[in-house]
């Protein structure tokens, strides 16, 4: 299985000036993760810094349909 963690990484490696946020949204773009998956991992690897908590679930549902390539 792919791993978000390890795409994440790498992302975040050849990218040190981009937010983790914008980092994981690479990562999981087209790639068709579950909606529980990108929960879970948005969760562990996106500083929470990075966003406004009032707006989680938007910003959830937006990664879903990224990463499902919409």
């Amino acid at each position: 299985m792919r791993s978000v963690r390890r795409v994440f990484k790498k992302i975040r490696a050849e990218n040190p000036c981009w937010s983790s946020y914008l980092c994981f949204a690479e990562a999981i773009r087209k790639k068709h993760f579950s909606r529980r998956t990108i929960l879970k991992n948005f969760n562990a690897l996106v500083d929470e810094k990075d966003y406004a908590k009032n707006e989680k679930k938007e910003i959830i549902d937006f990664l879903e349909e990224l990463s499902e390539g919409g």
